[in-house]
Formats: structure tokens, sequence, C-alpha cells
């Protein structure tokens, strides 16, 4: 379990984004304690992906079972975010895609957390 000096659970979370095949991956980092980002934060705008992770990330990390969605089919672009690390004290290992209706609701969701660049919107 992952804590913080004063035993607040830290919310250390890693976001591999490739924007393309074949295209560089990007590495952004959100660190945050006490409900606030700390220095080691290198996401453009660490505030709004700390408020979007804790508004959406508990359903978004670790969806509870369901019926099947039904997903308008729409393609929203090549981009890929990987989110791993830990919210409080839990595993994360998350995917992000932008293959269907359901997918970009998701990612749009956690957008300022995917870096809260071009593709986050659906523009490249």
């Amino acid at each position: 379990m992952m804590e913080h000096g004063n035993g607040s659970a830290l919310i250390d979370l890693t976001i591999t984004l490739k924007q393309e095949p074949g295209a560089d991956e990007q590495e952004f980092r959100l660190v945050a304690a006490d409900g606030r980002p700390e220095a080691a934060s290198t996401l453009p705008d660490p505030e709004a992906a700390l408020a979007a992770v804790e508004r959406f990330g508990e359903d978004l990390f670790f969806p509870k079972p369901g019926p099947p969605r039904l997903c308008t089919q729409q393609y929203g672009g090549p981009q890929v975010a990987v989110v791993t690390g830990t919210l409080h004290s839990r595993a994360v290992n998350a995917t992000f895609l932008r293959t269907d209706g359901c997918e970009i609701a998701r990612w749009n969701a956690l957008a300022p957390l995917l870096g809260g660049i071009a593709g986050a919107t659906g523009s490249i």
C-alpha cells in the first residue's frame, strides 16, 4: 500500500500515450496527496486531471459487472493511452481507446489525465 508521509492514500498514475501506430510514446505522471497534485506531476493541467480522476476514476478503472453496453459504431481516432499505478491504494492498469462510442466517452471523461492534448478532444 502506497502512503504519503502523513498516512493519506497517494495517487500515483503513469499515463503512456501513443497518438497513432508507429508514433513515439509520450509519458505523463499524476502524483497527488491530500487532494492536491504534487510537484512530480508532469501533465499539462494536473489540477484538472486530478479532478477528473476523483470524479470518474473509480468507475472507469474498476468497472462493476453489468449487462452488455450498446456502443455507437463510430471511430474517434487511433490514439491509445495506458494508465498504470495506484489510486487510493488500489492497483490501476487500464487501457483507453477511441474505437467506438463507449470508448470515446471513457476517453473524454478522463481527457485531462490522458495528456489533455491533441487526440483527447478527437482532433489531431
